[in-house]
C-alpha cells in the first residue's frame, strides 16, 4: 500500500509544481495596459500613434469596427436627478467620495458600465456608473447619491470639478494634437490594438 500511495502522489506533486512554476510566471508579466491616454501624434493609414500622458510613444491599430466618440464640457448644473452619469472619485480623509470628474451619459448609452469598480486613473479611484436620485446644491459644490443594481454611494462634486458629456465623432477627428483616451488590447505579438477612442473637442482633454 505505501509504494501505490507514492505512486499516486507523485504526478499530483508534479501537476502542483508545475501550475506553481506558471502562476509565478503569469504574476511576473507586466499587465497589459487596457486604456492609452495622451496625445495623438499621426493617423497612418489604420495605425493611430499616440505619446501617452507618461511619454510613451504608442502605436495602435485600429480595427475595422472602431467606435470614436466625442467628449465635450458641459456645466456642473447639467446633472440632473435621473442623469445616468459616471464618475472617478477617490476617498477623503473624513471617508466621503471625492469626485474628480463627472460623464455624463447621453440617453442611448444608459446602462453602460453600470456598477461600482477600481479604476486607473489615480491611486485609490473608483469608476461608478449609476443614476442620481438626489443631487444637493451647496457652496461647496453639489452632493450627488448615486444608485447602481447592486449598491449606492454619496459623491461629493467640487465646483472645479471637470463635467463632461458623449458627443458624436468619427475617425477624422483624430488628428495630430487631439487628446484621447484609447481603449486597447494587446495581441499575441506584442503589438497593440485599439476598437474605442473617445477624443476631446476643442482642445480638451478627456479627464477621465
Amino acid at each position: 500500500m505505501p509504494v501505490r500511495r507514492s505512486t499516486f502522489t507523485r504526478p499530483l506533486v508534479a501537476v502542483a509544481m508545475v501550475a506553481a512554476s506558471s502562476l509565478y510566471a503569469i504574476a511576473q508579466q507586466s499587465p497589459s495596459p487596457s486604456r492609452v491616454r495622451g496625445t495623438v501624434e499621426s493617423v497612418d493609414g489604420d495605425v493611430l500613434a499616440v505619446k501617452s500622458r507618461g511619454g510613451e510613444d504608442v502605436k495602435l491599430h485600429m480595427t475595422g469596427d472602431l467606435r470614436v466618440v466625442g467628449i465635450t464640457r458641459i456645466s456642473l448644473s447639467d446633472i440632473k436627478v435621473g442623469s445616468f452619469i459616471g464618475t472617478t472619485t477617490v476617498p477623503g480623509p473624513d471617508g466621503s467620495q471625492n469626485a474628480v470628474e463627472v460623464h455624463v451619459f447621453p440617453e442611448n448609452m444608459r446602462g453602460t458600465g453600470e456598477g461600482s469598480r477600481p479604476y486607473d486613473l489615480r491611486p485609490n479611484s473608483t469608476m461608478t456608473n449609476a443614476t442620481v436620485a438626489e443631487s444637493v446644491v451647496g457652496n461647496d459644490g453639489h452632493t450627488l447619491l448615486v444608485k447602481y443594481k447592486d449598491g449606492e454611494k454619496k459623491v461629493a462634486v467640487p465646483p472645479d470639478t471637470p463635467v463632461v458629456t458623449y458627443v458624436p465623432a468619427d475617425k477624422s477627428d483624430l488628428k495630430a494634437g487631439a487628446k484621447v483616451i484609447a481603449f486597447t488590447k494587446k495581441l499575441p505579438d506584442g503589438s497593440f490594438e485599439t476598437n474605442r477612442v473617445s477624443v476631446g473637442r476643442d482642445g480638451l482633454t478627456p479627464p477621465m
